[in-house]
Formats: C-alpha cells, structure tokens, sequence
C-alpha cells in the first residue's frame, strides 16, 4: 500500500472515545496550518468521532484507512485560506475544465494540494505536486503546455498560478471552486 506524506503522526490506540479527539485536538493546536496528521486508532467509533469533529472545528478530513485492526485517520490542518484574495486573472470553473477533459484537450491538469489530499480524491491523469514543492519540481512542467492548477477551493491554486507566471508560464489557469466542489470523475487510492 503507498504510504502517504504526513508531517504529525498521533498514537492514540488502545483509546476509547472521547480520549482519541481529545489527543487529536492537542496535536492540531499544534500543528501548523495546512500541515497533515495522521491518527491512529483502534477504537471503531473514530471514524465517526473524528469526521464530525473536523466538521465542526472547519478542519479537513482526508479520508481512513484501515490497516489491520487499525484506523488511521487523515486530517488537514485548516488555515483559514477560505479569506485569501485571489490574484491571479485567468480562471476557468470546474463545470467548464470537465468539459475540456471530456473533450480530451490536450492539457495538463495540476494538483497542488498535499499529496495525503490526492490520495484520497483526485482526477483522472491529474499531476500531483503540492504547493510547497512547487519550486523544487517546476522543471517537471512545459512552459509551452496549457496548465490548469487545481486545488481544494482555488486558493493554493491561486498561488501556484502566481509562482508559474513568474517564472515565464503563459498559459497558466486557476480552477476554481476546485475540489471542493468537483462532481466530475475521480479516482482515488482504493483504485
């Protein structure tokens, strides 16, 4: 099984409820924004434990996976990236890039979330680099291509069309709203 990118792993096995969102609340205090953790857990009633409670506190939940008799939980750390501006002027909406792909135009289409985000839920052929390794990876993209750049509701895709125009791509579009509202195809680690 592909082992996804975490940046805060959190022990709470062999805890009953509520122990495991009390342990997970800590560790989110903690964490820095847009960071991702992952909690381990045993207890069964977690899953349900940790998908409301992600809801109710505005923070992300990825996705569970089960290994053995083990829950392990992926949470995104809200940043509050809801507010940001966005800047960059060419955008395209989610209803208007489905068509393009159902058209197979030839485009490339960039995640840029992180890549627990991806795992979970993504499109099709999407390329997947995280913001943060957007500099280090750019010589993985053609200047000459039509890149869309995608991520969860157009706000780190803002940025990452910002950074590309910069460094002389063109044909750079932002989707938005992006994931958070996609209803097009997608695929995910279970295939």
């Amino acid at each position: 099984m592909e082992s996804i990118k975490v940046n805060v792993i959190l022990d709470a096995k062999g805890l009953a409820c509520p122990m495991p969102i009390v342990k997970t609340k800590k560790a989110m205090n903690s964490l820095e924004a847009g960071k991702v953790i992952e909690v381990q857990a045993t207890d069964k009633g977690s899953r349900a434990d940790i998908q409301a409670w992600a809801q109710s506190t505005g923070h992300q939940y990825l996705g569970t996976l089960e290994d053995g008799d083990i829950l392990k939980h992926y949470l995104r750390k809200s940043s509050g990236e809801e507010v940001n501006e966005k800047k960059h002027p060419h955008v395209i909406s989610n209803e208007d890039l489905e068509v393009k792909i159902h058209a197979n135009e030839d485009i490339v289409l960039l995640d840029v979330r992180e890549s627990a985000e991806y795992v979970f839920n993504h499109i099709p052929n999407a390329i997947s680099i995280p913001l943060g390794e957007l500099e280090e990876r750019i010589n993985q993209l053609n200047k000459d291509d039509e890149i869309y750049i995608i991520c969860r509701t157009g706000n780190r895709s803002d940025l990452a069309a910002q950074k590309l125009s910069k460094k002389g791509f063109t044909n750079v579009v932002n989707v938005v709203p992006g994931m958070s509202q996609w209803s097009g195809k997608t695929s995910n680690i279970n295939g």
